[in-house]
């Protein structure tokens, strides 16, 4: 956290390869060692590069302000100067993947039971949100839907964070980051069945 401390201040070649030891010793190494310890439960992990995508971004910052990793069997594991965060959940959904959506979320059945794995998550201090909102129920739906704000997301995820403190660099992540993974398969399996991967193909630029 230190690190991404120092990052934040001097987001710059000289500061990453001053400081590149420090990086891989106690950022990229620790959690490489967590995500070992959570394979054999959810699958391997990806550790995304720590390079920004600057090409049309009007900021220029080099270098991510995190560590970040995606889970195999679906999960996210974060660390910055903030903190843990774990996430879980589709971020992002492509056209056919938000109809479908939808329409599983108007269905009495399956949307109900999404509601009720939501409001039991929430009981246990989980997060539920979304990258995007409509102002309203999308066309096609009634305004007054019981589940209109489901309805108006654009994705789904759940998360939960840990604050900065002694405990980041103890044994306890892998506690706290295993309970909220679990708590959230439900959830994921949900999307997994009524929303799948996209189908679309991809727009070339």
């Amino acid at each position: 956290m230190v690190f991404y401390e120092g990052l934040e201040a001097d987001n710059t070649k000289a500061y990453w390869q001053a400081h590149k030891g420090v990086y891989d010793e106690c950022v990229r190494a620790p959690m490489e060692a967590l995500l070992a310890e959570l394979e054999p439960e959810f699958g391997a992990a990806k550790v995304f590069r720590p390079y920004r995508d600057v090409r049309f971004s009007a900021d220029k910052s080099p270098y991510k302000s995190a560590i970040g990793a995606s889970l195999e069997k679906g999960g996210y594991v974060q660390l910055s100067a903030d903190g843990l965060m774990a996430g879980c959940g589709m971020y992002h959904m492509t056209s056919d993947q938000l109809q479908r959506f939808r329409l599983a979320v108007a269905d009495d059945e399956a949307g109900g039971n999404l509601a009720a794995l939501l409001g039991r998550l929430r009981q246990k201090g989980i997060e539920v949100a979304a990258h995007e909102s409509l102002k309203t129920a999308p066309r096609g739906f009634p305004r007054d839907h019981p589940r209109a704000d489901l309805l108006r997301q654009k994705g789904l995820i759940t998360h939960q964070s840990w604050p900065a403190g002694p405990d980041v660099a103890t044994p306890s992540p892998k506690r706290w980051v295993v309970t909220f993974l679990r708590a959230s398969q439900p959830v994921q399996q949900w999307l997994d069945r009524h929303v799948g991967p996209s189908r679309s193909q991809p727009e070339r630029r």
